[in-house]
């Protein structure tokens, strides 16, 4: 028997932000630029709150500072309007206050606006909050948002969204639902990022979240926040980290998998950490690894960071 939780409402299409009704009253937690790339008018929300100091990579004190200033202030949704980090700040801190949530991601790579999942740095390193209650009211998925983007965001995007997918169809907490969604990700994404047409990757995204978030990511994700933890973009680590964890597991997607990587150019990583403390750390990290295919020794571990370290572009 298996379980599925997503969003009651999924929104997506061209524009869809646009013409979406939203409450009279609302918090907009998001980040610096938002302002200056239009987005607010983009949306057309009038009697709004905003917070727009999300960082990458968003601490819980950042969360904390939120609920602190807004939980006396009338408002009856939260908007998160970002990339992953601003959704997760968004859904912690509509949870703790109880109010409704709405998503819109503006980056389509991480999914996180139809999960039950919340990742913020907890002193210093990266937790995943799983709750029911992170999950969205809503999910808007808007193309739009993807139009003049940066280089660097859409190739980071995309390979979070094509790790995500590919670990989460070899989970053991996979199922015929989630293997579902998960290929068909993969391919939609796949067919975006060799061809250019970045444009597929919002769906792509969006359906790589209704796999992974009823599943479960695996070794890559859980090789991957050493490296975060030391400043390296989420998305150029996992090219690496879920590259060395699909070999280890002989995943179906790993010649695939290293085709995107070496289509997107990602810069090499290497670790500054003593790999030993490094790998003591990452076999903590059992929401991820209890879902792995294969089980992992300390030696596996250090065996694979010291393959990443030793890779070349």
């Amino acid at each position: 028997m298996w379980i599925i939780k997503q969003p009651s409402e999924i929104i997506f299409g061209e524009d869809s932000s646009t013409y979406f009704s939203y409450p009279k009253k609302c918090l907009i937690i998001t980040s610096k630029g938002t302002k200056s790339r239009g987005w607010l008018e983009h949306l057309k929300i009038n009697n709004k709150h905003v917070f727009d100091c999300v960082e990458p990579n968003p601490s819980i004190e950042t969360a904390s500072k939120i609920i602190s200033e807004f939980q006396n202030v009338n408002f009856s949704h939260v908007v998160g309007l970002g990339g992953g980090s601003s959704l997760d700040v968004a859904k912690y801190v509509a949870h703790k206050l109880k109010k409704k949530k709405i998503l819109i991601p503006t980056t389509f790579g991480s999914g996180s606006e139809v999960t039950r999942i919340s990742v913020l740095k907890v002193n210093g390193k990266k937790k995943s909050f799983h709750d029911d209650g992170l999950l969205a009211n809503t999910a808007i998925i808007d193309p739009f948002f993807i139009k003049n983007s940066p280089a660097e965001i859409i190739r980071n995007s995309a390979i979070d969204a094509c790790a995500q997918c590919t670990e989460a169809y070899d989970s053991k907490n996979a199922n015929p639902y989630t293997k579902f969604f998960c290929e068909a990700a993969f391919d939609v994404l796949e067919d975006g990022i060799m061809n250019e047409n970045y444009k597929k990757l919002p769906y792509g995204s969006l359906l790589t979240g209704l796999g992974f978030g009823n599943s479960s990511t695996t070794l890559g994700h859980a090789l991957s926040y050493v490296y975060s933890n030391e400043g390296i973009s989420h998305g150029n680590a996992l090219a690496f980290t879920t590259a060395v964890a699909h070999k280890f597991n002989n995943s179906i997607f790993y010649d695939r998998f290293l085709k995107i990587v070496k289509k997107l150019k990602f810069p090499k990583i290497s670790l500054r950490q003593n790999i030993e403390e490094a790998s003591e750390l990452i076999l903590l990290d059992r929401k991820h690894l209890d879902n792995n295919p294969r089980e992992l020794s300390k030696e596996d571990i250090t065996t694979l960071l010291r393959e990443i370290n030793q890779t070349e572009n």
